[in-house]
C-alpha cells in the first residue's frame, strides 16, 4: 500500500463508519419520515360531536424529537447517557412532542404541545448525546471510542434492527409462468404511505389484457384505462404501441368499442365487481377505489387519474415487448430490482401503524366523553404511554408490524467483528423451509454490495447475508429533487421534464 492509498483510507474512515448507512437511515426517519407520517394523518374527524356544533376536527400540526432523557421517581427530568441505560436496565429514548389544534366550525380554538411518547434513539445518530464527541470525551462518558454505534438500548439490552431485503416497489416486473392461463404475468407493488398494493397484469387466451388489484379481479385493462379518462382509441394506441404492437392492442380496443365515456367504463367495472347500489353511489364508490387503491404511488387525487392511464399504457407496451422476445423477462434476484429496508424504514413502519392506533384511541376517548354530555380538552384524550409501550414491546421482542418476526435482535457481542457483522446483517423475507434455489445463489450484482462469503450453513444459507464492508446504502430522495438536478445538468431534452 503506497502513501496516497493509506491517506485516502484513513480519511474515509475519519468521515464514515461501517454502519453509516443505518445511522443516516435513522436520521432520515426523524428528519423527514416523521413529518410525512403526520401529513398522512393530519386531520382527525370524530363521528360523534356535541349537538351545538356543525363541525369539529383535530389537526396534527408539527412533530419533533428532543435528546434522550429520563424521568426519575421524584418527577425530575435530566439527560441520560448510554452507559447509565445499560447499567440501570433502562431504555435509551427521547420524548416525541406533537403540536395539536382543535377546530370548531372551521375556527381554530385550542392549540397546545404535548408529549405523545418516547422513541428509542440509535447510538451515534444525530439525536444521540454521543454524537460529535471526540475520543477522550467518549472515554469520559464510559463508551468505547471504537464502538461504531448503529444500535439501540432497550431495557438495558443492546438491540440491532436488522436490514430486510425486499423486492423494489413501484416497478413492473414481468416473468414467464409455468402454470396458469397466462404465459407471462407482470407484477408491480404500488407503495404509498401505509399502502403496499400488489397489481398483476395478465394476457389470457382470449387475447385481452387483464388487471388485478385489491377487490378488482381480472378486469379488462382497456376498460380501466377508459375509466381513468383516456377515452380515444387513437390516444390509447399512440401511448401503447409502435407498429409492432398495433395488432395486439387493436383487438383489445375492438372488444370494448361500445364504451365511450368514463361513466360507462366505471359502471362496467362496478357491476363486474358486484357493487349493487344505485348508479350514482356505484360510480362514486368506483372512483374512490380507483383513486385510493389503483397505483397509489402516482397519486390519490382525481387529477392523477390520467397519469395512471398513461402508466398502464406503458405497462402494456412493456408486456408486449417481452412477449415478442424484444425485451427479456425481469430477474427478481438482480439487485436493481431489490431494496433494503434499514433501521429507519423499519421504525417508520412501526411508528405509522402505532400512530394510527393512538389516533383511534383518542377518537374513542373523545366520543365516550361527548356521549356523557361533556366537551373534553384535547389533553385529557391522549394516552402518552400507549405509543411508548407498543414501540418498546416491538423492539424488545422483535415482533414487528405485518407479522414479521426477528426484526429486532440482541446484538452479538462475542467479539468486535461479530458485533460489526451483526450490524451489517441483511435478511430475506423468504421462508427458510422452502428451496428457493435462485434466491439463495450468489448473483453477479452482489459484487461490492454483499459479502460473497459470509452466510450461515444449513436452512438459512443465502437468505441471511451481510453487507460488504465498504457498502453504503443511499437514502430515498424526492422525485422533484431528482428532476431539478437533471434540469440543472442541462438535460432538458428528456420528455416530460
Amino acid at each position: 500500500m503506497n502513501k496516497q492509498e493509506k491517506i485516502l483510507i484513513e480519511n474515509f474512515f475519519k468521515e464514515n463508519s461501517f454502519v453509516m448507512s443505518n445511522i443516516e437511515s435513522f436520521n432520515n426517519f426523524i428528519d423527514k419520515e416523521l413529518d410525512k407520517i403526520i401529513e398522512e394523518n393530519k386531520e382527525i374527524v370524530p363521528t360523534i360531536i356535541p349537538p351545538n356544533m356543525e363541525s369539529f376536527k383535530l389537526r396534527l400540526d408539527k412533530i419533533w424529537v428532543t435528546k434522550p432523557e429520563i424521568t426519575e421517581a421524584d418527577g425530575s427530568k435530566r439527560h441520560i447517557y448510554p452507559i447509565e441505560a445499560r447499567l440501570r436496565k433502562l431504555t435509551y429514548a427521547a420524548p416525541i412532542f406533537i403540536e395539536i389544534s382543535s377546530h370548531i366550525d372551521g375556527v381554530q380554538k385550542e392549540t397546545f404541545t404535548t408529549q405523545i411518547g418516547n422513541l428509542p434513539i440509535m447510538l451515534k445518530s444525530k439525536y444521540c448525546l454521543l454524537n460529535g464527541l471526540n475520543k477522550e470525551e467518549l472515554i469520559e462518558k464510559g463508551e468505547d471510542p471504537l464502538d461504531p454505534g448503529g444500535y439501540f438500548i432497550i431495557n438495558g439490552t443492546e438491540k440491532v434492527l436488522v436490514s430486510i431485503e425486499d423486492l423494489a416497489s413501484n416497478r413492473l416486473l414481468i416473468r414467464k409462468e409455468t402454470v396458469g392461463p397466462s404465459e407471462y404475468s407482470g407484477t408491480i407493488f404500488s407503495e404509498y404511505g401505509s399502502y403496499k398494493i400488489p397489481h398483476t397484469i395478465e394476457k389470457l387466451k382470449d387475447g385481452l389484457f387483464y388487471l388485478t388489484f385489491t377487490r378488482v379481479k381480472r378486469m379488462p385493462l382497456i376498460v380501466i384505462i377508459k375509466a381513468l379518462g383516456l377515452l380515444k382509441d387513437e390516444d390509447i394506441i399512440n401511448f401503447v404501441s409502435t407498429k409492432e404492437q398495433f395488432d395486439e392492442v387493436i383487438g383489445n380496443l375492438y372488444s370494448f368499442v361500445d364504451i365511450k365515456t368514463e361513466e360507462e367504463a366505471l359502471d362496467y367495472i362496478a357491476k363486474r365487481i358486484g357493487i349493487a347500489q344505485a348508479k350514482d353511489i356505484r360510480l362514486e364508490r368506483m372512483r374512490e377505489i380507483l383513486d385510493k387503491f389503483l397505483l397509489p404511488h402516482i397519486g390519490t387525487k382525481p387529477s392523477d387519474r390520467i397519469f395512471k392511464a398513461y402508466n398502464l399504457c406503458k405497462m402494456i407496451k412493456k408486456f408486449i415487448l417481452v412477449e415478442q422476445g424484444r425485451l427479456s423477462v425481469d430477474d427478481k434476484d438482480h439487485y436493481m430490482n431489490k431494496k433494503l429496508k434499514l433501521a429507519g424504514d423499519n421504525l417508520a413502519d412501526l411508528f405509522r401503524v402505532n400512530l394510527k392506533i393512538l389516533i383511534g384511541d383518542m377518537l374513542y376517548n373523545f366520543q365516550r366523553i361527548v356521549k356523557r354530555g361533556k366537551f373534553p380538552s384535547i389533553k385529557v384524550i391522549i394516552r402518552e404511554k400507549l405509543l411508548t409501550s407498543r414501540i418498546y414491546s416491538a423492539m424488545a421482542t422483535g415482533n414487528w408490524v405485518g407479522g414479521r418476526k426477528g426484526v429486532s435482535q440482541r446484538i452479538d457481542r462475542t467479539n468486535f467483528l461479530s458485533a460489526l457483522s451483526h450490524l451489517q446483517r441483511v435478511i430475506s423475507p423468504l421462508s427458510a423451509e422452502q428451496e428457493n434455489f435462485e434466491a439463495r445463489e450468489l448473483h453477479a450484482t452482489h459484487l461490492g454490495r454483499l459479502c460473497p462469503i459470509e452466510t450461515p450453513e444449513g436452512t438459512n444459507i443465502g437468505l441471511r447475508k451481510n453487507l460488504a464492508l465498504l457498502c453504503s446504502v443511499s437514502q430515498e430522495c424526492d422525485e422533484k429533487d431528482v428532476i431539478n438536478v437533471i434540469k440543472g445538468l442541462g438535460l432538458r431534452t428528456i420528455k416530460g421534464l
